[in-house]
C-alpha cells in the first residue's frame, strides 16, 4: 500500500548526522557510536540491525532523545534535540515520538485504558477524550474487552499490544520500538508485527525497530546494519 503523501518540506520526520557516542570512566573510554548518519521520510519503516552490544538501544535512546551524544545532532521534525531544554525535549517526545520496548513497561497498578491515557493525560487531553481516544486505539488492538484490566492479568501478547496502543495514541511522527516483538513466541511476535505495518499504514507513523529478528527486518522499507559504530545500508 503506498504511503501517505506530504510535502517535500515536511517529508523528513527524523535527521541523524554524525553522531558520536564515548563513555568515559576514569582513565578507560568505551566508544559504541563513531559516526552515524540517516534519515528517515514519513510513514517509512526502518529496521536497525547489528551484533549484540553493537550500540543499537543506545542509537534508539539517543534519536529518542533519552540519552546524550557526544558529538552531532539528532533532528526530529525540525526540532535539533541539543539545542532544547530538557523540558522541550519532553515535550517533543510526547508530541512526536512514541516508544515501544521489548519489555512492555506498562504501569502495574493501572488499566490497561489508564496505561494507554496516561501521554495524552500529560499532553493535557481532558480525560473523557483521552479515554475515548484510548478506548478506540485498545478496540482496534483487539483489547476492547480488556480495558479494566491490569498488566498482570493479561496474557504477554495483549501488555504488548496494550503497549503498541500506548506508543500510537497521540498518534507521533514516529515509534521507535527496541526488540518490541523479542519477548513474545513467534506466533504473538506475528499478531504484533503484523498489527504495527497495519497501523503504519492506517496512521502515517514512521517506524524505526531495532531487532535480531531477520524476518521482521526483511519486511521493513529499510534495513540498516550498525558495524563499528557507523550505519550502512543493506540489502
Amino acid at each position: 500500500m503506498s504511503k501517505p503523501m506530504t510535502s517535500a518540506s515536511s517529508d523528513i520526520v527524523l535527521r541523524a548526522s554524525h553522531i558520536a557516542k564515548t563513555y568515559e570512566e576514569g582513565d578507560l573510554r568505551t566508544t559504541v557510536l563513531t559516526n552515524v548518519n540517516f534519515t528517515l521520510k514519513r510513514g517509512e519503516t526502518l529496521a536497525i540491525v547489528g551484533a549484540s552490544g553493537s550500540g543499537k538501544s543506545t542509537l534508539l535512546h539517543i534519536i529518542g532523545g533519552l540519552d546524550t551524544l557526544t558529538a552531532g545532532e539528532v533532528e526530529v521534525e525540525g526540532q535539533m534535540l541539543s539545542k532544547l531544554s530538557d523540558a522541550d525535549r519532553g515535550r517533543v517526545r510526547n508530541r512526536s515520538l512514541g516508544f515501544i520496548y521489548q519489555f512492555h513497561h506498562l504501569l502495574p497498578e493501572f488499566t490497561a485504558l489508564e496505561n494507554v491515557c496516561m501521554p495524552l493525560l500529560i499532553r493535557g487531553t481532558r480525560i473523557g477524550d483521552a479515554q475515548k481516544q484510548a478506548k478506540a486505539l485498545l478496540e482496534r488492538v483487539g483489547l476492547g474487552q480488556r480495558l479494566e484490566h491490569k498488566p498482570a492479568e493479561l496474557s504477554g501478547g495483549e501488555r504488548q499490544r496494550c503497549a503498541v496502543a500506548r506508543a500510537l495514541v497521540t498518534r507521533p511522527s514516529c515509534v521507535l520500538g527496541d526488540e518490541p516483538t523479542g519477548n513474545l513466541d513467534e506466533v504473538n511476535a506475528e499478531q504484533v508485527y503484523e498489527l504495527m505495518l497495519e497501523l503504519n499504514r492506517e496512521i502515517g507513523t514512521s517506524f524505526i525497530l531495532v531487532t535480531h529478528d531477520n524476518h521482521l527486518a526483511a519486511r521493513m522499507d529499510r534495513t540498516l546494519e550498525l558495524h563499528n559504530g557507523e550505519l550502512r545500508e543493506k540489502p
